[in-house]
């Protein structure tokens, strides 16, 4: 099969999958701007993009996606390395219209798949497939439903090393896209001289408003859940739902002085004896 035997078919489908990689990555930024300015329609979208049918075909699709990129990257270096054989030892200067990201689009691949890793235990592990095995995220003592999409932005981003490893990630992306987006169009044949330069300024362009939203997205989520308390995000997250949760109370908190914080809300099975009365514990019930 020619997509797969010749090194243009295999140029082909590495265009393909990244075009669809692409627009996947600016519907997500669009995506995460709801989170910003609408919680709660941010909630909602979560709770849409579940564990349904349509989301969890679109979701196969979406890996497979990554999947067949990260395989044919890999093939297509290996391949131009073995063709280059030992000469490409005997470069000592790269002319002009070398990209630095055209040199190191597996190196930058590689970072970016480190980040998405980080990315999807810190939100896909906890919400769709939470939802596919049927379990809850606990963070405080509270059980965290799947499509509280706001609260894992708090819980993640209340992490100092988040946005930095965010960060580092989106640099990778943006030299990754940038010159992904100009060469899939010279890969399939659009490569004359005057078309080559709107595209990079185009996918310049395009990159960089992509990428500083995410930034800017990384920075807001960081301090939003640094200045607003993980009480706080809850009661707005189970007022504006309507889930029905109790917000457990911290083990040792209702025992007084002389208890240990292993001691049960009552003061009962404490590894020392209680030294007075347990202080009455309030649990959270929202309707």
């Amino acid at each position: 099969m020619w997509l797969t035997n010749s090194s243009i078919g295999r140029k082909l489908v590495m265009c393909i999958t990244g075009a669809c990689l692409i627009l996947f990555v600016t519907f997500h930024v669009l995506m995460n701007a709801v989170a910003i300015f609408w919680p709660s329609a941010y909630d909602v979208i979560c709770a849409f993009l579940g564990a349904n049918w349509y989301a969890l075909v679109a979701s196969i699709g979406l890996a497979a996606l990554f999947v067949i990129h990260i395989i044919y990257a890999v093939w297509l270096t290996l391949q131009n390395r073995k063709a280059r054989g030992n000469d490409r030892y005997a470069v000592t200067s790269k002319p002009k219209q070398v990209e630095w990201a055209s040199q190191n689009m597996l190196v930058l691949g590689i970072v970016i798949l480190a980040f998405l890793v980080v990315h999807l235990i810190q939100f896909w592990a906890k919400m769709q497939l939470a939802e596919i095995i049927g379990c809850d995220a606990h963070h405080d003592g509270v059980e965290v439903p799947p499509a509280a999409g706001s609260l894992f932005l708090h819980i993640a981003f209340s992490q100092i090393w988040t946005p930095i490893v965010y960060i580092i990630g989106f640099i990778a992306l943006w030299f990754h896209m940038n010159h992904g987006f100009w060469s899939m169009f010279q890969s399939c044949g659009w490569d004359n001289d005057v078309w080559i330069k709107r595209l990079k300024c185009i996918g310049c362009w395009w990159t960089t408003i992509v990428i500083g939203l995410f930034v800017a997205q990384a920075i807001v989520f960081t301090v939003r859940a640094n200045t607003t308390t993980f009480e706080e995000a809850c009661a707005n997250y189970f007022a504006e739902t309507g889930y029905a949760a109790a917000v457990a109370p911290q083990l040792g908190a209702a025992c007084t002085e002389g208890c240990n914080n292993n001691c049960t809300p009552d003061c009962n099975n404490c590894e020392t004896p209680c030294e007075g009365v347990a202080i009455e514990t309030e649990t959270i019930v929202i309707d």
